[in-house]
């Protein structure tokens, strides 16, 4: 376009200045002609190459061939056994079947928000997809828009504005899951099968799908207590209280870091001492630390999150693990490149809940310990959750697990 304009201006010139010198013979006309019709052809020549050239970057974006796809990651990376690790195992299922796809993980090392949207900054001209996993990459809207052609993953928090205001992108896909249903069937787990009377949940940091994880598993177990006529404590350590991102204190059990075994380990030692004899954790590589101290306690077990955690409840000819409370990302994740490969693809904030399969827990024969009882009133509850009849506590929903009520 820049060259036609160009033609034009200098035959638009070539024309005054022949008209200034009293006109212009026939055969300089003549050549004149010929050489913006040469041109125009060049252009035209040039825009067909243009358009077939997009035509085929479109066409390997609507096969998924070829797509060159990111995920940036908490300072816990891919290989954390739990949240990450679930997002990253979507990628290498849709990987399966684009096998000219490609993933290259980038692990954010410090987990500071700042950080997490600079390292996104630093790779978006390389990808043509990045899955960023976690809250710390909300502000990661102003890359998004000033890359329109490259698509977004957003998984546990929806994508805000400078002023920290929740918007939606046209290149975002973001998911956010009920975590607190999933947390509300791991209390549920703990009070039915505790004891001691006394359970607790270790968190990482409480954003807010660890408090929805927290809250929802104190309603699970307050769920128990008044179907059960049980009296089951959720024991709290005031010393690892968490603070919200509004700076409200929620309590809990906080370890203040996603990849800090060592403090985990502390937290899950003092709990035990306290006498809790089941915990849930929601911790990333931290609770790998409160793994271990349930390991070397007598009768203490362990409730997994967001993925069937029981292989790693191995403890010699034992386990240690009594189920898990499942966010179901890998699934969600493969759904979202898939529909980047068939150019379906839509930016938009979506809560994934019961009702997609994408809350739960472990109740497969061979990956649990619970009671066919337990499993049986879970079950019914969770069809209660599905249909909207029970309703947990989570950070924003207006509801705190006091108030929780059926």
């Amino acid at each position: 376009m820049k060259k036609k304009i160009l033609s034009l201006v200098l035959a638009s010139v070539m024309a005054l200045s022949l008209v200034a010198c009293g006109g212009a013979s026939a055969e300089t006309t003549e050549e004149t002609t010929e050489t913006t019709e040469a041109t125009e052809t060049t252009e035209e020549t040039e825009a067909a190459e243009v358009a077939e050239d997009t035509e085929a970057v479109e066409t390997a974006e609507a096969t998924g061939e070829g797509l060159k796809i990111a995920i940036v990651s908490s300072p816990s990376g891919v290989d954390d056994g739990s949240f990450n690790e679930d997002n990253y195992n979507g990628i290498l299922t849709f990987i399966e079947s684009h096998p000219d796809a490609t993933v290259t993980p980038v692990q954010e090392p410090t987990g500071d928000t700042a950080a997490a949207v600079q390292a996104v900054a630093d790779i978006v001209a390389d990808y043509d997809v990045i899955v960023c996993c976690g809250f710390q990459f909300a502000g990661i809207t102003t890359i998004a828009q000033e890359n329109p052609d490259v698509k977004f993953v957003l998984v546990d928090t929806f994508p805000s504005d400078a002023e920290g205001n929740t918007i939606e992108v046209e290149n975002i896909y973001a998911m956010c899951f009920a975590e607190q249903e999933s947390g509300f069937f791991a209390g549920m787990a703990a009070a039915l099968e505790t004891a001691s009377n006394k359970v607790a949940v270790v968190n990482g940091i409480a954003y807010p799908s660890n408090v929805n994880y927290q809250y929802g598993f104190e309603c699970g177990v307050k769920y128990v207590n008044e179907t059960e006529g049980k009296s089951v404590e959720v024991v709290e350590l005031p010393s690892y209280a968490g603070t919200d991102v509004t700076g409200a204190n929620v309590g809990g059990n906080y370890v203040g870091s996603f990849a800090d075994e060592a403090t985990g380990k502390v937290v899950g030692n003092a709990l035990i001492a306290e006498g809790v004899d089941i915990l849930f954790v929601a911790a990333g590589a931290s609770g790998n630390g409160v793994l271990t101290a349930v390991k070397e306690a007598e009768g203490v077990k362990f409730i997994g999150c967001d993925v069937d955690q029981y292989d790693d409840g191995a403890n010699g000819d034992s386990n240690v693990v009594l189920t898990s409370a499942l966010k179901v990302m890998h699934l969600n994740v493969e759904r979202a490149l898939n529909a980047v490969a068939d150019g379906t693809f839509k930016g938009g904030n979506v809560t994934l809940m019961a009702d997609t399969d994408s809350t739960g827990y472990v109740n497969a024969e061979g990956r649990n310990q619970l009671s066919a009882d337990t499993i049986t009133k879970i079950d019914a509850a969770y069809e209660l959750v599905k249909s909207g009849a029970i309703v947990p506590a989570a950070n924003f929903n207006g509801i705190t697990p006091e108030d929780f009520t059926w």
